[in-house]
């Protein structure tokens, strides 16, 4: 990957090769969330999955209804271990003869892995599409990019997030959800169109943006990942991922039969909070830094980002007990941080909540 970026001045790359910025993530943000520059996603992977059976076998074996999908529809699904817990997620769109997951690349060889030792008879077979680059960008300026098409149908995911798909609910709280200003796409193109897009890049005809830029828009969209939200505890209620990757009435999968039990009884064990941090740009936490609530650690970052508008911001899990109005204290190694929470999953998250409570009348004397 890293010859892609080949002439891209002040490109700033991970020890992975991954674009982080090309000198300005301030500005990238801007550029981006305005449709004037596109992101070169190298932290995403490919599979294509080919085959006739592909897309009832991915509903078999995930939180989401495929069986119908149609071509050109987006989604997403999460694999889940029989707890109930997220074990891999993917973006996913068909073009009508093979099924494309985009993964973040940490996770994409894992579920590779996992979905060909799933395969038993059917007529599926996932591989990775090595030749595929994937590039963020706006509506407003997503034809512009020139997504692969290999069986005609520009291959163009749309992300669905914040609204709720069918099958799925909502937890969070607020009627106009942040994530609503974030309009956002990912774009498969070939090697040879994203090296293109660079040469733009090179000669000053094209704004590109690196991963950064990308993950802030994505933060302050409230906005769930694999790479970030995930642990080996994570369920789906606590992120608020019941609204795009989760079916609530589709046929039996792994992990259902949690996923079931914490809507219908409510109160999922941590839940997603975030977080306006205090204090100088300079120190930012870590994802895994303690959050606490009068000395009591409540929980831990997931996400961090320097936001062009809102500054410093996180998302963090924390104990569904944690009071919302405490005032929070993230640990990092260069001291506390304060932080002012906002609750994006409630503590009485599920489908209890909507129940109407009822109130204990006194017997008349």
């Amino acid at each position: 990957m890293t010859d892609l970026l080949d002439g891209l001045p002040a490109a700033v790359t991970d020890t992975d090769g991954v674009l982080l910025h090309v000198g300005n993530p301030f500005a990238e943000q801007r550029a981006l969330a305005a449709g004037t520059a596109v992101a070169l996603l190298l932290d995403r992977a490919v599979i294509g999955i080919s085959g006739v059976d592909r897309l009832s076998w991915l509903d078999s074996v995930s939180s989401q209804a495929l069986t119908h999908l149609e071509p050109g529809v987006s989604t997403e699904l999460l694999i889940l271990d029989p707890n109930g817990r997220v074990e891999h997620a993917a973006a996913v769109i068909d073009d009508g003869e093979t099924t494309w997951l985009i993964a973040d690349r940490g996770d994409a060889e894992a579920l590779l892995t996992w979905l060909q030792r799933m395969r038993f008879r059917l007529r599926v077979d996932p591989q990775a599409a090595t030749d595929l680059v994937v590039v963020g960008v706006a509506d407003s300026a997503v034809d512009t990019v020139p997504a692969a098409s290999p069986a005609g149908l520009p291959l163009v995911w749309h992300d669905p997030w914040p609204n709720v798909g069918t099958g799925g609910t909502a937890y969070a709280v607020p009627e106009q959800h942040p994530g609503l200003e974030r309009r956002w796409n990912e774009v498969l193109v070939t090697q040879a169109d994203a090296r293109a897009l660079v040469e733009a890049a090179v000669r000053g005809d094209r704004a590109v943006a690196g991963s950064l830029a990308a993950d802030a828009l994505r933060v302050a969209a409230w906005r769930p990942r694999w790479s970030a939200e995930a642990d080996e505890r994570l369920i789906p209620h606590e992120v608020d991922w019941l609204r795009t990757a989760v079916h609530l009435n589709k046929g039996c999968y792994r992990g259902q039969e949690t996923v079931a039990k914490v809507h219908n009884l409510g109160h999922p064990p941590r839940r997603i909070v975030a977080l306006q941090l205090d204090g100088s740009d300079a120190v930012l936490p870590e994802r895994g830094d303690a959050v606490t609530a009068d000395g009591v650690t409540v929980g831990a970052v997931t996400s961090v980002a320097r936001h062009y508008e809102d500054g410093p911001i996180a998302l963090a899990l924390i104990k569904r007990s944690a009071s919302a109005d405490a005032a929070y204290l993230v640990e990092t190694a260069d001291g506390p941080i304060a932080a002012a929470a906002q609750t994006v999953v409630p503590s009485d998250a599920g489908a209890t909540a909507s129940i109407p409570k009822l109130t204990r009348l006194s017997r008349r004397t």
